[in-house]
């Protein structure tokens, strides 16, 4: 058998590491980030455990950037959800919801996610991810109409991260509907734009547990030589 060529083994690997972010994400909204290993993640994924090591320098890093994903792939999808379009408001109202939505729908992984940006010996993480939702945010702001999304950008930012923090803390989470309504105001946008976080968005993309969607592992499950493993340690 001749040996792969370079194109080949990078695509596995590309392949691998998709596997570990979506493992990341599945796991630690299931049974939350103490109680997930390393071992878990990439049990789940059908990989060596030496890999999560050579892409990630620790478990912190890797449920970042898998939740970054997440995150970044819910917004993309709502922005360019049919109908499609360029308005700023529109677009904006959307962003909010996507986000507010993230934390209705997986409320473990997203108390998880702030809890450790709050962590001193990590913190905040940038990332391709991280960078890729940002990308997204400043377009946001800036079909908003921002005359300096080098300042409206991070502001935003803190903005969607609180609702998500408030809407979460235990013991005394604020309703998501009145966490939109301050939103929706502070950006002067009608109540009827975007789809509300209590309501189906057109196509039933909302509230959907399978999250394959969005990380690319190329393979179907029915081809995934992993697959039969990965299934088995799902239903554990």
């Amino acid at each position: 058998m001749s040996p792969r060529s370079a194109s080949v083994n990078e695509e596995l690997r590309r392949r691998s590491k998709e596997r570990l972010l979506h493992a990341a994400v599945e796991l630690v909204g299931e049974r939350g980030y103490e109680a997930t290993t390393l071992g878990d993640i990439a049990d789940r994924a059908g990989s060596a455990r030496g890999l999560v090591s050579y892409y990630f320098p620790g478990k912190r890093q890797l449920v970042q950037s898998a939740v970054h994903r997440l995150m970044h792939r819910t917004l993309e999808e709502a922005l360019e959800r049919e109908p499609r379009t360029a308005e700023g408001p529109e677009r904006m109202a959307r962003a909010i919801d996507a986000i507010l939505g993230l934390a209705r729908d997986r409320p473990v992984l997203m108390r998880q996610h702030m809890a450790g940006l709050l962590q001193v010996e990590v913190g905040f993480v940038p990332c391709p991810e991280q960078r890729r939702l940002a990308q997204l945010l400043r377009d946001t702001v800036a079909r908003h109409g921002s005359q300096d999304v080098d300042r409206d950008y991070p502001m935003l930012r803190a903005q969607l991260m609180g609702a998500v923090f408030a809407a979460l803390m235990p013991g005394a989470p604020m309703p998501l509907s009145q966490l939109r309504t301050e939103l929706f105001e502070r950006y002067r946008l009608a109540r009827e734009l975007g789809v509300p976080p209590d309501a189906g968005a057109p196509g039933g993309t909302t509230c959907d547990t399978d999250l394959s969607r969005f990380f690319a592992t190329g393979v179907p499950a029915a081809e995934d030589p992993a697959g039969p493993a990965r299934r088995q340690a799902q239903s554990k």
